[in-house]
């Protein structure tokens, strides 16, 4: 399969900012929580081959998570009338790459996984933490969506070396803070060897990120609030770049991760 990158990382989201510790957070501009850029027709092409073929690997939705669910497919359809790129007629609505795509009511992740770039993942207060419980995940960098589904932060973190308890704490403050309309971003990054984007990979299994590696993944990750149920949803906008179209800042922070 040719791989599916872009051809330069966005000035925006540098790996070096991204390497602060976590959770290394910024405010968000309150309609910039999704995005088109140029991948976009590739990656919709990848999402949809995911979500035809291996539908259960890639969405999970828990019972209680419908409401939340159907609450960010009418959010992210209002942003997309409003955006630009996105024509709606009815329950139909042509892509930027200029697909159709049938909004399903009662498929809320399978409708926003063909109309939107980014993996978007629910998560709601259950006790003392927020937990996991619904996702459109056709991109995962080295997790997998079964192991994690109806689990807390801490469980969905581990065995993420960094995700000390301090931080998990302030990870749980950040989720329990964030508010409707002002939501907030981060990034990550990794040299994988691989340009795959779909990259799973189990829960004590070695994670394939070197920094020489010939490709550097980065995730664009905005934290929101809904308004009407109160769940918490996480964006993520993968970038796979290759080594050579990287800046000498851009490989040092790589190198320097």
């Amino acid at each position: 399969m040719t791989p599916i990158l872009h051809a330069f990382l966005p000035h925006d989201i540098l790996p070096g900012a991204a390497k602060k510790p976590l959770p290394g957070i910024a405010p968000a501009d309150p309609d910039d929580w999704l995005r088109v850029d140029a991948a976009y027709a590739a990656q919709m092409a990848e999402r949809e081959r995911l979500l035809t073929t291996r539908r259960k690997d890639v969405l999970q939705v828990l019972p209680e998570a419908a409401p939340a669910a159907t609450e960010l497919l009418d959010m992210a359809l209002t942003w997309a009338e409003a955006q630009g790129g996105f024509a709606r007629d009815g329950s139909r609505v042509t892509r930027p790459d200029g697909v159709t795509v049938t909004i399903k009511v009662s498929d809320p992740l399978g409708t926003l996984g063909r109309l939107f770039q980014q993996d978007l993942c629910i998560l709601e207060r259950r006790g003392d933490e927020h937990a996991l419980t619904a996702a459109v995940l056709c991109f995962p960098a080295s997790w997998t969506l079964s192991e994690k589904i109806g689990r807390p932060l801490t469980a969905i973190h581990r065995p993420v070396a960094p995700y000390s308890p301090d931080i998990a704490r302030r990870v749980q403050r950040l989720f329990d803070g964030v508010r409707p309309g002002r939501p907030i971003w981060r990034a990550n990054a990794l040299g994988y060897d691989s340009p795959a984007l779909f990259h799973p990979c189990r829960e004590g299994a070695p994670h394939e990120t070197r920094a020489d590696a010939r490709f550097l993944r980065c995730e664009r990750q905005v934290i929101l609030r809904l308004p009407g149920t109160n769940a918490v949803v996480f964006t993520i906008h993968t970038h796979v770049v290759a080594r050579e179209n990287l800046t000498p800042a851009q490989v040092r922070a790589m190198v320097e991760g």
